[in-house]
């Protein structure tokens, strides 16, 4: 979970998520207590959390046929695609002998944007290998690549797997592949 928004900030961003953007407003019993990720939480705890959501601007409350419901903003939803990516487990399948790199070049107005992607690369097995350059002997997973789509930043980054690398024993122990 990400450290910038806690545990319960997280689960309750990804129950919005998954209610498809909307949660009713103000929460039924029955609404509130239909995601998982909520059950231990007490009403005003869910409460003073949507609160804090919508002061954050990741979600916002919206009128549909006279009811009152909260939605993601789009910042909401790309949060949430980042907190799905950040908590998916890294395939621990064997290796197939080819090296994952990933580089990017992020401009210095989106220097936020490139300490996320660094931190994402890294929970998920990357190493850096230069400046902008990192590599892994696995694939990055699909709600990762989402992310990198819906955040833009796909637009600054390149992957290619690798067959061969001249001299790789220093990064196969760094990964126990020997």
């Amino acid at each position: 979970m990400s450290k910038k928004y806690g545990t319960f900030s997280g689960d309750l961003l990804t129950a919005v998520g998954e209610a498809t953007g909307f949660f009713t407003w103000p929460l039924e019993f029955s609404e509130s207590w239909r995601y998982k990720q909520l059950k231990n939480y007490k009403r005003k705890k869910i409460y003073d959390g949507l609160y804090n959501l919508k002061a954050q601007g990741l979600v916002k409350e919206i009128s549909k046929n006279g009811k009152r419901f909260i939605e993601l903003t789009q910042k909401g939803q790309m949060e949430t695609l980042f907190l799905k990516a950040h908590t998916n487990n890294p395939v621990l399948n064997k290796w197939d002998g080819k090296w994952r790199l990933a580089i990017f070049d992020i401009p210095e107005d989106a220097k936020d944007k490139r300490e996320k992607l660094r931190r994402l690369l890294k929970e998920r097995g990357f190493t850096k290998l230069q400046a902008s350059v990192f590599i892994s002997p696995r694939p990055l997973e699909r709600a990762a690549i989402d992310y990198l789509k819906h955040s833009g930043l796909i637009n600054y980054i390149r992957f290619a797997r690798i067959d061969e690398m001249d001299d790789d024993k220093d990064l196969r122990k760094k990964f126990k592949l020997v």
